[in-house]
């Protein structure tokens, strides 16, 4: 562990001052670059798959609606023409929209487990509808009571429709409920990289300011330091670390010229030594 340490500090020394300062600011933006794309991505995939998923569920719930609203009105219909015996004439009813409907909405719903409550439809439209093409046949018979046909026959039927209809209704809605939750849970699971790369940002940025302190801050102290006091007693100036960068050369050059400058004065002394004793 200490030799690679040891490798790891040489390494890092053997690059400049611009070269270190590019490279710790570059892998800085890179981490916030790569986590800000895998934010965006995570965000639009699940984003795009849950509202899809929520406008059918919408689609699924208006297209039930309409069933419910058109079975109703043939229902109605139904029964005034009980009431009023007159007519023998069974009202229309648009079978083709009403299985267009049904195909549709069981084309939009997303859940499996929702296509039992879909047959479901069907097989009581199926049964209602036969057991309403009976009422001319009941009007004209001289046996059966129309109206007791009705109450006991057919609106059976048509309650079995409708409470499927409210059944796979109440499916859908409780899915877009699920689903609304997972939209909002979505959101949430997008940002978490954005956050996790703020914390690796910051924290590469206390790693930045600490090698800073370290290998740039500290030594200009140090030089500081030791330049003083060779101004102020004129002791060798000796600091030295370990480098071989800008800071390092130029640690090396005032080490130079501090040692150039003490023997200039050591040959001024010896002159002026030499100029008072002629003298």
């Amino acid at each position: 562990m200490a030799l690679r340490n040891l490798f790891a500090k040489h390494a890092w020394g053997k690059f400049s001052m611009r070269t270190k300062l590019i490279l710790s600011l570059s892998a800085i933006a890179a981490v916030l670059l790569i986590s800000s794309l895998i934010s965006v991505m995570e965000y639009r995939s699940m984003s795009s798959y849950v509202s899809d998923t929520i406008a059918d569920n919408i689609y699924s719930i208006n297209v039930a609606q309409k069933l419910a609203d058109q079975s109703n009105e043939y229902n109605l219909a139904l029964l005034a023409v009980v009431g009023d015996e007159s007519s023998v004439s069974l009202p229309d009813f648009d079978r083709t929209a009403f299985t267009s409907r049904c195909d549709s909405l069981r084309a939009s719903l997303s859940s499996i487990g929702m296509m039992p409550l879909a047959d479901s439809v069907e097989y009581s439209y199926s049964a209602y509808m036969l057991t309403s093409l009976e009422l001319e046949d009941v009007i004209q018979s001289d046996f059966i009571d129309t109206r007791s046909w009705y109450f006991e026959r057919l609106q059976p039927r048509f309650n079995r429709l409708r409470s499927d209809i409210d059944n796979l209704t109440a499916a859908v809605y409780d899915e877009l409920a699920e689903n609304s939750k997972t939209f909002e849970s979505t959101f949430y699971r997008s940002i978490i990289p954005g956050i996790v790369a703020v914390g690796v940002g910051l924290l590469l940025i206390l790693m930045l300011l600490f090698f800073m302190n370290i290998y740039y801050v500290r030594p200009i102290y140090k030089m500081l330091d030791g330049l003083s006091i060779y101004r102020n007693t004129g002791a060798q100036y000796n600091f030295d670390f370990t480098g071989d960068d800008e800071l390092h050369q130029l640690n090396s050059s005032i080490r130079e010229v501090t040692v150039e400058n003490r023997q200039l004065r050591r040959r001024i002394s010896a002159l002026r030594g030499k100029n008072t004793q002629a003298q």
